[in-house]
């Protein structure tokens, strides 16, 4: 394989980084999760917004343009001949020597990552193996006034350690604040369905704005399907009639269990929310 690093193109066993790299450090980075159907990023606009506003949370200045991201990801994407991939685009604030405290980006770290996945849309397939089980976990979501949630950062020791408490049957966590509401997964946006009604978890709470969330709440909507978003205790969530997870990666995952509650799984609303996103990536990249 071959990763971009800080404008080069090299062999993954070459691809490195400076010890003194801050985002190796300290986690003091930036960085988005991409999919690449048909040789073109999804939703890309929304993901550089995303990053944008991390970087702009972190003051990380790194004075790349959009267009320049863009074509360094580009750029991975042909020289590993990939048109269906995942794709991880990291901006650090660089290698700096000394205190916590950051200096001004004077060199900053630029790294894509590449994998190759199935084809996306219609006639694609799932990267998971099978629907997923959920765990309610012990750890909380860091507060906003802490940490915000909508920067996207490489620290991620709270999704490791809710992670860490999964059973042998579980793939995802379902992380609560520290009021006990649920917040996300670890790596993912919850969704469940109630009466036929669509809910998720508030962005007023320490929830990411996922990308996938945004897409779905619209087809939902383009759909006829009533949404709520708002707080909920986990035993909602247990008494669903569905329940589904969405990310970049996964899209719209299917759940079959939370805390040994069993789903349909995928659940009429859940079906049909995947094949309308099926019909997006299909309509846009192929």
């Amino acid at each position: 394989m071959q990763y971009h690093v800080d404008g080069d193109l090299v062999p993954e066993s070459e691809a490195t980084v400076n010890v003194a790299d801050r985002g190796f450090r300290y986690g003091d980075a930036a960085f988005e999760t991409l999919r690449a159907y048909g040789g073109d990023v999804f939703r890309w606009d929304a993901h550089a917004d995303r990053l944008d506003a991390t970087c702009e949370t972190l003051g990380i200045d790194h004075g790349l343009s959009r267009s320049d991201l863009r074509a360094r990801v580009d750029e991975t994407l042909a020289a590993n001949d990939l048109d269906d991939a995942y794709v991880r685009l990291s901006v650090t604030r660089g290698a700096q020597q000394g205190k916590l405290t950051p200096r001004p980006v004077e060199d900053p770290t630029v790294v894509v990552m590449v994998k190759p996945l199935p084809r996306g849309g219609v006639d694609g397939a799932d990267v998971w193996d099978g629907p997923a089980g959920v765990d309610t976990v012990e750890t909380r979501r860091i507060p906003d006034a802490a940490i915000p949630a909508s920067a996207k950062t490489h620290n991620y020791l709270n999704g490791i350690l809710a992670r860490r408490e999964l059973s042998e049957t579980a793939d995802e966590a379902l992380v609560c604040d520290v009021d006990g509401f649920v917040a996300e997964g670890a790596t993912s946006n919850v969704f469940f369905v109630d009466d036929g009604t669509l809910h998720t978890p508030s962005l007023d709470g320490p929830v990411l704005p996922g990308i996938t969330r945004d897409v779905v709440l619209d087809l939902a909507d383009d759909r006829g399907i009533p949404v709520e978003t708002g707080f909920y205790e986990p035993e909602q969530v247990r008494r669903a009639d569905e329940v589904f997870c969405t990310n970049t990666t996964w899209e719209v995952r299917p759940v079959a269990r939370v805390d040994g509650e069993a789903f349909p799984a995928p659940g009429p609303v859940t079906a049909d929310l995947a094949d309308a996103f099926d019909d997006v990536v299909e309509r846009e990249h192929y």
